[in-house]
């Protein structure tokens, strides 16, 4: 008789079943694990709503969460009954969910962006680059494939962003040489791990066997290979998978410190400023909103709230006074 799967197992599968991103499996496994372990490691199947809100309000009133971080906590347990379990637990649909406040992106202005540039090096200040002249997210940027990038055309493909959506959006004319001379350290790296027997890359999904040869095709390799190899989850094979997040967030707070900006800056900071600056130059927010990816145009309206002249470009009166 088959042994009946870990609980956590059991949420890992339902998760990439539904074909929820990485980051959403380990937020709603981090927070299943605090759940059962609040509750002296008893199953969850014994608990049920009463369990759920004595959890989310030690969280907001012993922790100190935020209100996003009290919600997710609350959608991993969601689905964990509902997905998982299968079940419905007295009145758990009516356990309220926190309000979440309205909060504007910080943004940097151009000078700025600059001075933080300034400070970066190699392939970090290739992708700072890409977040800022392109509008990619962090984990858009890292995961990008060699065929990915379409020189010719001046533009770069975004497979499955968030939401499942692939778009297309610009490649800045200023990165254009450093990013092919990149590319050609990498496709070295590529062939001498060839040559050693190596050379394969991870691959989404079954690509691996719907395309056998592709792991070690150069096309599919990362733009921004890991430096280490490690071994494939799956196939148990040594693999070469993309630059971690944290080398990039380590070296933009580094920038920032050193170009002495008091702004809470990230790698995500430069995509608002993406946006922000070409709202401010002039482009249609409706085009603004495609090359972001934003399913809903309200949610590129945030920068309007922003730009140096306001969102109408009101001028203010005491400047007429």
């Amino acid at each position: 008789m088959t042994p009946q799967p870990k609980l956590l197992d059991r949420v890992r599968d339902a998760v990439r079943t539904r074909h929820y991103s990485r980051r959403t499996e380990e937020a709603y496994v981090h927070w299943i694990r605090r759940y059962i372990v609040f509750h002296g490691k008893a199953h969850p199947s014994t608990l049920g709503a009463a369990e759920i809100s004595a959890f989310l309000a030690w969280l907001a009133v012993g922790q100190h969460v935020s209100a996003s971080t009290q919600n997710q906590a609350l959608s991993a347990l969601l689905f964990l009954y509902r997905s998982v379990l299968g079940m419905e637990v007295g009145a758990i649909g009516q356990v309220p969910r926190a309000r979440v406040p309205t909060r504007v992106p910080v943004v940097l202005s151009r000078d700025e962006v600059a001075a933080v540039m300034k400070h970066l090096t190699g392939h970090v200040w290739i992708i700072v680059v890409l977040l800022y002249g392109a509008g990619l997210r962090i984990d858009e940027c890292l995961e990008l494939r060699v065929k990915d990038i379409d020189f010719d055309r001046h533009q770069v493909v975004v497979r499955r962003g968030k939401g499942q959506k692939d778009r297309r959006t610009m490649l800045p004319v200023a990165v254009r040489e450093r990013l092919q001379a990149h590319l050609s350290v990498v496709k070295r790296q590529h062939e001498h791990d060839l040559a050693h027997g190596a050379g394969r890359v991870v691959l989404p999904f079954a690509l691996d066997r719907k395309y056998p040869n592709a792991a070690t095709d150069w096309a599919w390799q990362f733009v921004f290979p890991a430096s280490r190899m490690c071994r494939d989850s799956r196939s148990g094979l040594p693999s070469r998978y993309h630059l971690h997040e944290t080398v990039v967030q380590k070296a933009v707070a580094e920038a920032v410190r050193e170009a002495g900006l008091v702004k809470r800056a990230s790698p995500h900071t430069f995509r608002h400023c993406f946006a922000t600056h070409l709202l401010e130059d002039g482009y249609d927010i409706r085009t603004v909103q495609e090359l972001l990816g934003h399913r809903d145009v309200s949610t590129t309206m945030v920068y309007l709230h922003v730009l140096n002249r306001g969102a109408l470009g009101v001028r203010s009166p005491v400047d007429r006074l």
